[in-house]
């Protein structure tokens, strides 16, 4: 026989011989589990600061003390400002406190009904602290607020030709609620909507070169947008 044939059948053998064991280590090789799934849990707790935009109307209504009224207007415009806040969470309930600022042009005018004259209401600035409670379905939140308000105002009479005949200025306090939609989109970014009312108490303003005040009375609606940083991260829960 060939030499070569004969060290190819004995290799065929020796192969044939082996593979059965190759084949037994390979079974006897440990199952490995897969891991568990890992979820992220929104966590809202932690200090957060943001910027804010949006636009509002103020309604003004202006009496003459003691003759009667004269009309009322909306100032309307746009604003923008910043918050700054805490929140803690307890299961799916979210508590918190805040502070907000904004720079504001609502403005708005009507001509007086007893005098040749038109009245003027600008809302320049304004500010709110407020308590939160809301409800929170892992990065999805929403909540109601309310707490105490604060409006700078210029006030103006001006002729029916447009000069300014005089002006006086305040800063009113009263309350606020309100109530917001947030939405988690990172660990440490969220992206909402607000909705506030602000209650303003009527005021007794005076003018230089006027005789007696005018009772102005102002309520404010607006609408944000806003973005907020938090400071600390998600917790990570498993299923």
């Amino acid at each position: 026989m060939n030499k070569n044939l004969l060290l190819a059948a004995v290799s065929l053998v020796a192969l044939s011989a082996t593979a059965p064991a190759l084949a037994a280590d390979l079974a006897a090789r440990p199952y490995t589990k897969a891991p568990a799934m890992v979820a992220t849990i929104y966590d809202w707790s932690g200090f957060y600061i943001g910027i804010n935009g949006g636009g509002g109307s103020s309604h003004a209504t202006w009496d003459f003390v003691g003759v009667g009224r004269e009309g009322s207007h909306d100032a309307t415009g746009g604003t923008v400002g910043g918050q700054i806040g805490y929140r803690w969470q307890s299961g799916q309930w979210v508590f918190g406190v805040e502070g907000q600022g904004n720079w504001a042009d609502f403005s708005g005018d009507n001509a007086s009904a007893l005098f040749a004259t038109n009245n003027r209401t600008k809302i320049d600035a304004f500010g709110l602290i407020t308590g939160q409670v809301g409800y929170a379905w892992n990065n999805v939140l929403i909540y109601v607020k309310g707490g105490a308000a604060v409006v700078s105002n210029k006030y103006e009479i001006s002729s029916t030709a447009g000069a300014l005949l005089s002006s006086s200025s305040d800063s009113r306090w009263g309350g606020t609620v309100g109530a917001g939609l947030e939405y988690g989109f990172a660990p440490n970014w969220s992206v909402g909507v607000e909705y506030n009312h602000i209650f303003l108490s009527d005021k007794d303003v005076t003018f230089a070169g006027f005789a007696g005040s005018e009772r102005i009375r102002q309520d404010v609606d607006m609408g944000l947008v806003r973005l907020n940083y938090k400071f600390g991260g998600p917790l990570i829960g498993r299923y």
